[in-house]
């Protein structure tokens, strides 16, 4: 197998095991309230050190990506993330819960600024290889919640953590492995090089994606924490109020809206990027507003058709950052989006527990999400227009 797939396998792997070991506390957390007798937000808060790492994280770690190697600092994540799981399966109390989260927050960060930017290196169908490397992101927002509720029931919550952990590690060596043996190696120049921007589209782009990715953090970062007691409460006639019929809910949600990132992935190697961001955002923002007062298969319905829109316009806002980047800095440059797309939505944890615990449901949460779609709008359309690419730029890749 060339370099190139190489990359590209371990970094979709890695894509799908960053979002599946941030996310198996929103559902074991449902088996804690019942075992510790503690309530769901301070729980839940629980998890914010952890969220606020695995943003914070992601700028140095993207600046150690360009600066020193790439390979390495996966290497690091796939070791550190499965050991940081471990730990926090072996946890005895609240402060340990803490913590554990903390170090798979602080681990998980150099994902995707440091992975993200090593596949793009690698690919020339770009649009394309995002769409499949969100695809296995995916699979792990799909897989966290059915996983978390599995063990949980079937052995115990502890389980839940150290089987992905192990799990992790184990990509970590045979990433090791592929180094030793020098099938996977750095590469210092773009397969595909971009044409250097204007100064004056790459500040405006700056801002106004700035803007677009901290308040679309919140979006993502909320629902996914919320989703599994939103379903567990809004949704009886479909889980019967059970955290694993709420988990399997989730994971259905996820699999569906999956096929965003190959439909998102097509349209953004074919059409300029601005429309796709623009319109696709603004789709969602009735989806979010008519969500606060549905329930069981309407609830479903919109949150399932708000996840694939908002998991569609993916590749084309990660294709604005390429476009807008020059490659020695692009690790760098994904750092700073996660730090906004990440590191500002550790919000979303205080937001769904101050909100379900002061109100007793989610309402004043998705009116609060449906006005930050309206600002991501808002803030699209300054973005600079765009030609359509050629088609001849369109080819064929060893990579994908």
């Amino acid at each position: 197998m060339n370099n190139g797939r190489l990359v590209v396998g371990f970094s979709c792997v890695g894509h799908g095991l960053s979002h599946l070991v941030m996310l198996l506390y929103p559902t074991v957390v449902l088996a804690l309230e019942r075992e510790w007798g503690l309530p769901y937000g301070e729980l839940l808060s629980l998890s914010l050190a952890g969220f606020i790492l695995f943003g914070a994280g992601a700028l140095p770690a993207g600046w150690l990506g360009d600066r020193w190697s790439a390979e390495r600092m996966m290497l690091i994540y796939f070791l550190g993330t499965g050991g940081a799981c471990i730990l926090t399966g072996l946890a005895t109390g609240p402060l340990g819960i803490a913590a554990g989260l903390g170090l798979i927050g602080l681990f998980g960060s150099i994902y995707h600024p440091v992975g993200i930017a090593w596949l793009v290196r690698a690919s020339v169908n770009r649009g394309k290889v995002l769409g499949i490397n969100g695809l296995f992101g995916s699979a792990g927002l799909a897989a966290a919640p059915f996983v978390a509720g599995a063990l949980t029931d079937l052995v115990s919550w502890r389980w839940a953590f150290i089987v992905p952990g192990l799990a992790t590690i184990a990509f970590g060596l045979a990433l090791a492995l592929c180094m030793k043996q020098g099938t996977v190696v750095a590469l210092k120049e773009d397969r595909l090089p971009e044409k250097a921007a204007a100064r004056g589209d790459i500040i405006r782009v700056f801002f106004v994606l700035s803007v677009t990715m901290a308040a679309a953090g919140v979006i993502f970062q909320g629902i996914t924490l919320a989703l599994p007691k939103v379903f567990a409460d809004m949704t009886p006639a479909i889980t019967g109020g059970t955290a694993a019929g709420a988990g399997m809910l989730v994971t259905v949600v996820y699999l569906v809206s999956a096929g965003g990132h190959v439909v998102g992935g097509w349209l953004a190697d074919r059409y300029p990027a601005k429309p796709i961001y623009l319109w696709g955002w603004l789709a969602q923002v009735p989806l979010l507003a008519l969500a606060a007062t549905a329930q069981n298969w309407l609830l479903f319905a919109l949150v399932t058709t708000q996840a694939l829109l908002h998991i569609g316009v993916t590749p084309a806002e990660n294709l604005l950052l390429v476009k807008y980047t020059p490659g020695r800095w692009r690790a760098t440059a994904f750092g700073a989006k996660f730090v906004l797309a990440l590191g500002v939505s550790a919000a979303a944890v205080p937001l769904v527990a101050i909100v379900y615990d002061s109100t007793g449901s989610f309402y004043w949460f998705f009116v609060t999400l449906a006005g930050l779609a309206g600002l991501i709008v808002a803030a699209a359309a300054m973005l600079p227009g765009e030609r359509r690419p050629p088609r001849s730029t369109i080819v064929a890749s060893p990579a994908e």
